[in-house]
């Protein structure tokens, strides 16, 4: 199990999205500890230069300070698109087109909520949606299994490629475009096919470190892409980094409640996508797993799982309200959607590995009344 496609929407994978091989055209920070106690931090590995860090999570955060500072700067345009790929207004409004139908057609909630935002905005997070998920697909969608690392090598120098106004295909060029008008930083970008490249080769994770990690390479990124394009709110008077600090909590809320959900279709494929460490204190070991049987030790260890992924969400929600006011409303929805699913594995007696939470369509559509009118209320949830 990869990605979340964060303030977004995770991906259900039904079917897959063509990738074409040519050229279209031609400190105080919020830190939740694997015990459990809320303490918010942040950052990366790939790129980390000599300094040694106590943790991944410290990590992460200068990743954060770096976005912040960018989007500080206003920087309302990062260049002009190469000319010699022709993109006329028609083939670009083509191509945010195909990449609306593309996000309603695998988060029509978020989707809905999106519709609310300016239309520069509203295409703009089309396209990041868009690239986040054919980036999951590679190694979680119907050809994952021919995926190797040359081909994510190839997936990230076009990503450069795209960045340098030179565009593969449609969906590269709708987002081409939108880091043309955002402050929108590579990084991030680079950072998601990290952590597709780690699920290439990772199936355990001994701590709630290195696990941090992982959920930042493939969710957390989503919400960093995400705060330029959304905007943050004119009056708002927190400070940026807390904005991206608070992205970044959703995002890991939401991929730690995707694995909660996915044990048991994860241990199948052979993969525990839980903290080792935190499995043997509470007297449970891999063969548990796969046996998938509930017992007392297994719903407690459910029940600290399921407190720490609220206190991310926790940690989020007043970042969202910071967001511009047409802004909130699908990351709201897409936040109270994936709380619904933590208390259907309560309901499900914390069976995850036979029964799937989910959430059924009834309550997706009364969501997002509730979630518009906190977001144009700025009603906090209690």
């Amino acid at each position: 199990m990869s990605g979340s496609v964060l303030w977004l929407a995770s991906p259900v994978h039904t079917k897959s999205l063509a990738i074409p091989s040519s050229r279209w055209g031609r400190r105080s920070h919020c830190r939740i500890s694997s015990s459990v106690s809320v303490s918010v931090s942040a950052t990366l590995v790939a790129t980390a230069g000599p300094r040694s860090y106590e943790s991944y999570e410290e990590m992460v955060y200068e990743v954060v300070l770096k976005q912040a500072a960018l989007t500080r700067k206003e920087r309302t345009n990062r260049g002009v698109l190469d000319e010699s790929v022709p993109l006329s207004w028609d083939l670009l409004s083509d191509a945010f087109e195909r990449c609306g139908e593309v996000c309603e057609e695998y988060a029509k909630t978020f989707y809905l909520g999106t519709l609310l935002m300016t239309p520069e905005r509203r295409k703009a997070i089309w396209a990041i949606y868009v690239w986040c998920r054919r980036t999951d697909e590679l190694v979680d969608g119907p050809n994952a299994s021919h995926i190797t690392p040359t081909a994510l090598d190839r997936w990230e120098k076009r990503l450069d490629d795209l960045f340098k106004g030179r565009p593969y295909d449609m969906y590269d060029a709708a987002l081409s475009d939108t880091i043309s008008k955002f402050p929108v930083d590579i990084q991030p970008f680079k950072d998601m096919i990290e952590g597709m490249r780690l699920d290439l080769k990772k199936s355990r994770y001994q701590n709630f470190d290195e696990l941090y990690l992982y959920c930042y390479y493939v969710a957390g990124t989503v919400g960093l892409m995400s705060v330029p394009v959304m905007g943050i709110a004119p009056d708002s008077k927190a400070s940026t980094e807390s904005v991206y600090n608070a992205a970044l909590a959703l995002g890991i809320a939401n991929q730690l409640t995707n694995i909660l959900r996915d044990v048991g279709e994860d241990a199948r494929r052979g993969r525990i996508y839980l903290p080792l460490d935190e499995l043997a204190q509470a007297g449970l070991t891999e063969d548990d797993i796969f046996a998938g049987k509930v017992t007392d030790k297994w719903r407690n260890f459910m029940k600290d799982q399921i407190k720490r992924t609220r206190m991310f969400y926790d940690a989020a929600e007043q970042g969202i309200f910071e967001l511009n006011p047409q802004s909130r409303w699908p990351v709201l929805a897409s936040s109270l959607l994936y709380r619904q699913i933590l208390d259907s594995i309560e309901a499900n007696d914390y069976n995850n590995f036979t029964k799937r939470a989910y959430v059924s369509k009834a309550k997706k559509l009364l969501s997002l009344p509730v979630a518009y009118a906190k977001a144009t209320v700025g009603l906090k949830s209690s």
